[in-house]
């Protein structure tokens, strides 16, 4: 009887964190592709931000740097205009949902990512051959994947969706 009471304490104690747990973002059974990449302009962020270091010591020669800074913001701003992004609309299909999001330039497909899609290996294992077929075809109509044909079929109908949008 004297072990009862720490035998019932330590249990509980041990079971608290069990109950009280809850799971992170890669463990609610959906992929998302665009919140894991950093975007664009994250990435410019990064690069103008961090300094580069080449092993010489810094010239000073008059303003050729912020003219060629100013050429980069151009540039970058040029294809930031030319590039759009349209997302298509969520499709539920048996196995989840799926959503994706086209990148166009011009009326070019340049990147296709999946907002969300069922987390399970077929479906993991189908999006990178969904988004090289809709590169490769720059439309919607693009062959099913084996074992993953709800998924395929949920990311061209939201591909689709998104293209069309995108007119």
């Amino acid at each position: 009887m004297k072990r009862a009471i720490p035998v019932l304490a330590l249990s509980v104690a041990g079971l608290v964190p069990v109950w009280i747990y809850s799971p992170g973002a890669a463990h609610e059974g959906e992929i998302n592709e665009v919140a894991a990449a950093p975007t664009q302009e994250q990435q410019q962020t990064q690069q103008q931000t961090v300094p580069q270091t080449t092993g010489s010591a810094p010239k000073t020669t008059g303003s050729a740097a912020p003219k060629t800074t100013q050429q980069q913001q151009q540039q970058t701003t040029q294809q930031q205009a030319q590039n759009r992004t349209v997302s298509g609309p969520a499709v539920n299909t048996s196995e989840g949902t799926v959503q994706v999001q086209v990148t166009l330039q011009g009326t070019k497909i340049v990147d296709v990512k999946a907002l969300r899609a069922p987390n399970s290996e077929p479906t993991r294992m189908a999006l990178p051959l969904l988004k090289q077929s809709a590169l490769k075809a720059q439309s919607a109509d693009i062959d099913t994947v084996s074992g993953a044909t709800a998924t395929s079929d949920g990311y061209k109908k939201s591909l689709q969706a998104a293209l069309d949008g995108a007119q």
